[in-house]
C-alpha cells in the first residue's frame, strides 16, 4: 500500500468510524430485545482501532523500505494534507500513535464486561475511539492552530468520558471541574498562539524554526502556551482536575488519561517549544523545575490516600516528572539520551499505569459495581485478594512495582534510561537532579508496597470473598498488558525502533 494513502486512512478512519459506531449503537439499542443483549459499537469500535493500527503498520514500515525514516539520521518524513489540514509522520507521531492504539485497544476489549449494559454505552465507544483519532491527529499536527484543534477535540471527548456516569454527584463534579480547568487552559494556549503569529506572522512549526527572534511578546505567548498545555499534562500546580477526574471516570477511561492524554500533552507542549528554538535552552530549565515539583507533589500526596485509584492519579504526577527530567536535559543541555529515554519512559508509563488502572477497574467491577454500588475501590478493600483473585493481584502487583522501578521490569529499564542520560551530561546541577530522582523513585515504594503486601499478606477483606468471577474480556487485555511490562523490562531493545525515532527526532528538530 502507498505510505500517503496509509498515513491519510490512519487519520481519517477513526474520526469517520466515530459518528457511525454512535449511530448504530443507538439505534440497536433503541430495539433491543431480551435476545439482543450485545451492544455492536463494542465491536465497530475494536474493528475501527484494528483497522487504523493496520493502516499505522503500513506507513511506519513503508518509511522504513523507503529509508526515509531511519533512526540513526532521522531527516525524511510522511506528509499529508487532507481538507487543507497539514500533517505529518515523524518519530514522535509514530510513539504516541503506536501507544494510543494499543492501549485503546485494551481499554476497548477490558470494556466490554466493564460497560455491558450501561445506559449510553455505544457513546461510550464512539467518545473513546473519537478520542484516540484525535491524539494520534495531534502528533501528527505540525502548525500551531491545528494542533490547538486536535488539542480541543481530545479535551472535550476526555471531558464527556470522565463524566460519563453524569447521575452520579461526584462523577458530575469532578467533569465540570476538569471542563473549567481544560476551558481556561484552552483560551490561554489560543491566546498565546496569537501573540505568537502577531509577531512571526506565521503558524507552521518547521518556517518558525527559523523565522522568530527573541521578543517580549513571544516569551509572553510561550508562556501562556506551557500554563495552557500544562493543565493538560497536570503539571504542578496545574494539576487539580486529575485524581477527581481519574477516580471518579469508568477505569478504561482512568487508563487512557493518565497513560496517553497527558502525555498527548506533553507532545503538544514539546512541539511547540521545540519550534522556538531561540528560547529552547531556557525551556528545557523550565521543564526541570516542574519535574522537581511534579516529583515532589506527586509523591507525597500519594503517601496519604486512602482509595486505590486517587493514589495512582497522583502517581501519574511522579512519572511525568521523570520524563520532563530526560526531555528537560534534551533541551537545555542538548542531550540526545534524555530524549530517547523520556520517550521510552512514555511508553513505559502508558503500559504500566494502563495496566494499574485496568487490574484495580476489575477489582472495584467485581467487587462493586456489577452489585451495583459505585463507591470508590479503598485499599482495604484489596485485604487478602490474591486468594480470590490470584491472575488479578499478579498483575496489579506487576503494574505497582514495576511503576516503584523494580528491576527487571519495564519501569526499572525507563527510569534507568533518563537517569543515565542525566548522569552523562557531566552537569554537576543535573546529576544533583538525578540523584533527587532516584531517591523520589524509592519513595514510591512506600505507597506501592503496603498495597502489594495487602493482597497477599492479610486476611480476606468480606468484599472480596462476595465478589463476583472475572470475565475473560477483562483478563485478556490485563494478562497482555502484564506480558508487555515484563518482556520489555527484560528486553527493552524490542522498542527501540519506536523511542530512539522519537528522541531523534525532537533532538533533530531542535537542531534545525
Amino acid at each position: 500500500m502507498d505510505v500517503q494513502i496509509a498515513f491519510t486512512w490512519m487519520i481519517l478512519i477513526p474520526m469517520l468510524s466515530a459518528p457511525v459506531i454512535y449511530i448504530v449503537g443507538r439505534l440497536v439499542a433503541r430495539q433491543e430485545t431480551e435476545k439482543m443483549v450485545v451492544n455492536p459499537a463494542r465491536w465497530l469500535a475494536l474493528a475501527s482501532l484494528l483497522a487504523t493500527s493496520v493502516m499505522l503498520y503500513f506507513t511506519a514500515t513503508g518509511m522504513f523500505a523507503q529509508q526515509q525514516f531511519i533512526y540513526q539520521e532521522i531527516g525524511g518524513s510522511v506528509e499529508a494534507s487532507i481538507a487543507g489540514v497539514y500533517l505529518q509522520f515523524d518519530g514522535v507521531s509514530f510513539l504516541l500513535a503506536t501507544l494510543v492504539l494499543v492501549l485503546g485497544t485494551m481499554v476497548t476489549i477490558f470494556s466490554f464486561t466493564y460497560m455491558h449494559g450501561e445506559e449510553g454505552e455505544e457513546k461510550f465507544y464512539a467518545l473513546l475511539v473519537a478520542m484516540i483519532g484525535s491524539i494520534i491527529g495531534l502528533g501528527c499536527a505540525m502548525d500551531l492552530f491545528n494542533l490547538w484543534v486536535w488539542f480541543e477535540v481530545m479535551a472535550v471527548t476526555s471531558i464527556l468520558l470522565v463524566a460519563f456516569y453524569r447521575t452520579q454527584q461526584g462523577s458530575l463534579e469532578a467533569g465540570v471541574k476538569y471542563l473549567v480547568q481544560s476551558a481556561v487552559g484552552s483560551v490561554l494556549v489560543v491566546i498565546g498562539i496569537a501573540l505568537i503569529y502577531m509577531v512571526a506572522g506565521d503558524l507552521n512549526l518547521i518556517r518558525l524554526l527559523s523565522s522568530v527572534q527573541l521578543h517580549p511578546v513571544i516569551l509572553i505567548g510561550m508562556a501562556l502556551l506551557i500554563i495552557g498545555f500544562g493543565v493538560k499534562i497536570a503539571l504542578v500546580p496545574l494539576h487539580t482536575w486529575l485524581p477527581d477526574a481519574h477516580s471518579q471516570a469508568p477505569s478504561g477511561i482512568s487508563a487512557m488519561l493518565s497513560g496517553v492524554v497527558i502525555e498527548a500533552g506533553l507532545i503538544a507542549l514539546l512541539r511547540v517549544t521545540g519550534s522556538l528554538a531561540v528560547i529552547g535552552p531556557k525551556v528545557g530549565y523550565i521543564l526541570l523545575g516542574f519535574a522537581v515539583l511534579n516529583m515532589v507533589v506527586g509523591n507525597l500526596m500519594a503517601l496519604r490516600q486512602t482509595e486505590v485509584k486517587r493514589m495512582l492519579a497522583y502517581s501519574s504526577l511522579s512519572h511525568i516528572g521523570y520524563m520532563l527530567l530526560g526531555f528537560g536535559a534534551l533541551f537545555a543541555f542538548q542531550s540526545v539520551a534524555g530524549g530517547i529515554g523520556a520517550a521510552y519512559h512514555m511508553l513505559a508509563h502508558g503500559l504500566m499505569k494502563g495496566l494499574a488502572f485496568l487490574a484495580a477497574g476489575a477489582f472495584l467491577f467485581n467487587l462493586k459495581i456489577s452489585k451495583g454500588n459505585h463507591e470508590p475501590l479503598r485499599m482495604e478493600d484489596l485485604n487478602g485478594a490474591s486468594k480470590k483473585y490470584p491472575l488479578t493481584a499478579f498483575a496489579f502487583s506487576v503494574a505497582l512495582l514495576s511503576l516503584g522501578g523494580l528491576p527487571p521490569l519495564v519501569g526499572f529499564m525507563s527510569k534507568w534510561q533518563v537517569f543515565v542520560a542525566g548522569v552523562y551530561t557531566q552537569n554537576i546541577w543535573m546529576i544533583v537532579l538525578v540523584v533527587f530522582a532516584g531517591l523520589n523513585s524509592v519513595l514510591s515504594l512506600a505507597y506501592y508496597a503496603p498495597l502489594v503486601n495487602r493482597m497477599y499478606r492479610k486476611q480476606s477483606a468480606d468484599l472480596v470473598i462476595a465478589g463476583q468471577p472475572v470475565s475473560l474480556w477483562t483478563y485478556l487485555p490485563i494478562m497482555l498488558l502484564t506480558l508487555m511490562v515484563v518482556v520489555l523490562g527484560i528486553a527493552p531493545s524490542l522498542i527501540s525502533s519506536l523511542t530512539d525515532v522519537a528522541g531523534f527526532s525532537l533532538a533533530i528538530f531542535l537542531q534545525n
